[in-house]
C-alpha cells in the first residue's frame, strides 16, 4: 500500500484549512477597515457641516448687525400707511363725480315705462287686424215653456258655432284694442 497519495491529500487538506482561516481573518480585517473609513467620512462631513453652520451664523449676525427690529417695525408701518393712502387715492378717482346729474329713480322708471308704452303703441298701429263682419247676428227664436225645442239642423248648428266664434273674436279684438290704447 502506498501512503504517498494519502499523505499528499492530507497535506492539501491542511493547506486548504489554513487558507480558509487566512481568508476569514483578511475578510474581518477588510470589514474593520471599511467601518473605520465610513466613520472617518462621517466625522469629516460632521466637521464640514459644523464649520458651515458657524459661517452661516456669523454671516447672519453681520447682516442683522445693521438691522434694528424697531426700525423694521417703523418701516413696515410706513409701507402700510403709504398703501392706505394709495388705496384712498384710487377710490377717490373711481368715485363718480356728479355734475348735476343726480336723478330721481322713480321719475326715470316712469319715463322709461312711457317710452316703452309709446313704442308698443307704434307697433300695434302697424298690425293689420282681420276683418270682422259688421252685420248683426240673427235673433234666437222664442221658446215656449214646456215644449221641447226641436232638434236644430246641421246648418243651424254650424251658423251658431260660427256666430259664437265671431263673438269670441270680437271680444278678443276689443280687449286687444283696449290694451293697445
Amino acid at each position: 500500500m502506498c501512503l504517498l497519495p494519502y499523505l499528499a491529500a492530507l497535506q492539501a487538506l491542511k493547506r486548504k484549512k489554513r487558507y480558509e482561516k487566512q481568508l476569514t481573518q483578511i475578510d474581518g480585517t477588510l470589514s474593520t477597515i471599511e467601518f473605520q473609513r465610513e466613520a472617518l467620512e462621517n466625522s469629516h462631513t460632521n466637521t464640514e457641516v459644523l464649520r458651515n453652520m458657524g459661517l452661516a451664523a456669523k454671516a447672519m449676525k453681520a447682516v442683522h448687525e445693521n438691522m434694528d427690529v424697531n426700525k423694521i417695525d417703523d418701516l413696515m408701518q410706513e409701507i402700510t400707511e403709504q398703501q392706505d393712502i394709495a388705496q384712498e387715492i384710487s377710490e377717490a378717482f373711481s368715485q363718480r363725480v356728479g355734475f348735476g346729474d343726480d336723478f330721481d329713480e322713480d321719475e326715470l322708471m316712469a319715463e322709461l315705462e312711457e317710452l316703452e308704452q309709446e313704442e308698443l303703441n307704434k307697433k300695434m298701429t302697424n298690425i293689420r287686424l282681420p276683418s270682422v263682419p259688421s252685420s248683426s247676428l240673427p235673433a234666437q227664436p222664442d221658446r215656449v215653456p214646456g215644449r221641447m225645442p226641436s232638434v236644430p239642423s246641421s246648418a243651424h248648428r254650424a251658423r251658431a258655432a260660427s256666430s259664437r266664434r265671431a263673438e269670441e273674436e270680437d271680444d278678443d279684438i276689443k280687449q286687444l284694442a283696449a290694451w293697445a290704447t
